[in-house]
């Protein structure tokens, strides 16, 4: 009678114990979901920065080649990169 007390008392403890490691797995994997998105989100700023800065040195010619003038060119070159 003494065996089956014990397993019974010991079944909740483990029960919780097996509980933390998921927990704490899913607490990890919620932040490399943040910090992976908010490294896209950069990356996607950075990139649009550098297509600005590309507008501003291109030549009259290859701005006229994509319809644009060298006015709007300047202006969106200007631009700051989270806008």
């Amino acid at each position: 009678m003494d065996t089956i007390e014990t397993i019974l008392h010991a079944t909740p403890d483990f029960q919780v114990r097996s509980q933390r490691p998921s927990v704490q797995r899913g607490f990890v994997s919620r932040w490399v979901r943040v910090i992976t998105s908010l490294a896209r989100w950069l990356d996607h700023l950075l990139e649009r920065r550098r297509s600005r800065l590309v507008l501003l040195e291109m030549t009259d010619e290859q701005l006229k080649d994509i319809g644009v003038t060298r006015c709007d060119a300047h202006r969106e070159g200007i631009r700051p990169f989270w806008d």
